[in-house]
């Protein structure tokens, strides 16, 4: 009998998780399915219950789940603080976990970038800025955090603090912030399809050693990785962060190292790359 594993989220047809981990599954020889199913705030309790009732491996969280599923299962201690489950597992109880950070960090040392001690600029503040900011701060990190609301910026600076260095401002001098950045992580969705053209910055506003790092995956080469590669920056796309996430939960659930270029290359196929 098939172990079946999820995606929870509305909406949730865009979701690369089915694709990305199926792969993964039938590289191992493991006889597991993943499928994608659309789930609202409401409804999130009883089908978090029913899927551990009915046996499934473990699930996904995404927009607009990743908040609420905190008031249904245990959180780990980092889930906890950054507020936001994006991985459940049922071993023992429900488990959330949060692989955002870990997915993020893990792209960018595959571009040979270490965040330990460097001077990271996050551009936005919401819900993949703070698992960033958490995991990034938590590793060493120098933390700023720029956001269009100044407000949300020092609030989740303030709270990024408790495990490391942040501070929080808004958007006014972001060329002279970039400057002193030795990574720039943009969080938002400017440059994200259909909007293709957008940009957070410029290669003027750019330096040579500096990563830019767009979590934005759809385009694979944003506008912003265009400017950062004019700058002869380091730029570095969404993929692996995607790709690292699901791997990491992968590892919660299965306790079997994941084919993580497999779980690429389904990635890349799906996006058409």
């Amino acid at each position: 009998m098939k172990t079946v594993f999820a995606v929870f989220g509305d909406p949730i047809e865009h979701s690369m998780s089915p694709k990305m981990h199926n792969a993964a599954f039938t590289d191992l020889g493991m006889d597991c399915e993943y499928h994608a199913f659309r789930v609202s705030q409401d409804s999130l309790r009883d089908a978090l219950i029913g899927a551990k009732a009915m046996g499934f491996g473990g699930v996904n969280l995404t927009v607009p789940l990743k908040e609420e599923a905190l008031n249904i299962v245990d959180a780990d201690p980092l889930a906890a603080m950054i507020g936001a489950v994006n991985t459940v597992d049922f071993k023992d109880g429900m488990r959330g976990y949060n692989t955002d950070g870990i997915g993020a960090k893990r792209a960018l040392a595959d571009a040979g970038v270490d965040v330990a001690g460097a001077r990271v600029l996050i551009v936005g503040a919401g819900g993949a800025a703070r698992a960033i900011g958490f995991q990034f701060a938590n590793d060493g990190a120098d933390i700023t955090i720029a956001n269009r609301t100044e407000k949300r910026a020092h609030d989740l600076a303030r709270d990024v603090s408790s495990v490391g260095t942040a501070k929080g401002t808004g958007l006014a001098d972001l060329k002279v912030l970039i400057s002193k950045a030795d990574i720039l992580v943009n969080t938002t969705t400017v440059g994200m399809h259909p909007n293709t053209d957008q940009t957070i910055a410029t290669a003027d506003d750019m330096h040579p050693d500096l990563t830019v790092f767009d979590i934005v995956y759809n385009p694979l080469e944003t506008q912003l990785l265009k400017e950062a590669k004019a700058a002869g920056a380091t730029a570095v796309n969404g993929v692996m962060m995607l790709v690292h996430q699901g791997a990491e939960a992968f590892r919660v659930w299965n306790n079997v190292e994941p084919p993580v270029d497999v779980m690429k290359n389904a990635v890349l196929e799906a996006l058409g790359a």
